[in-house]
C-alpha cells in the first residue's frame, strides 16, 4: 500500500478547504504517478496534480483533487473531519 495515512494538521485542513488538496503520508520508494493512480482507484476521482516532499519524518504528498469532487468528501471519508 502506497498511502500510509491522511496527514491531520491545521495547515492540511486549510488546503483542503482552500486549494482542494488533500495531504498524504506516503511510502518513501512511491512515485507521483504510483501516488495518483492510488488516490483515484482508491477514492474514484480525478487527479489534476501531485507535489512530493521528503522529511526526516517520511515523505508527504500533496493530492490536487479535480475541482468537480471536494476534497472535503473524500476527508469526511477516511474519517477526519
Amino acid at each position: 500500500m502506497i498511502l500510509k495515512n491522511l496527514l491531520s494538521t491545521e495547515k492540511s485542513v486549510r488546503m483542503i478547504d482552500k486549494d482542494n488538496v488533500i495531504t498524504f503520508i506516503v511510502d518513501n520508494r512511491a512515485s507521483k504517478n504510483e501516488i495518483k493512480q492510488e488516490v483515484e482507484r482508491l477514492f474514484e476521482v480525478k487527479v489534476e496534480k501531485v507535489r512530493t516532499l521528503i522529511e526526516k519524518k517520511g515523505k508527504k504528498a500533496f493530492v490536487k483533487i479535480n475541482r468537480k469532487t471536494p476534497a472535503m468528501d473524500i476527508a469526511t471519508q477516511m474519517g477526519m473531519i
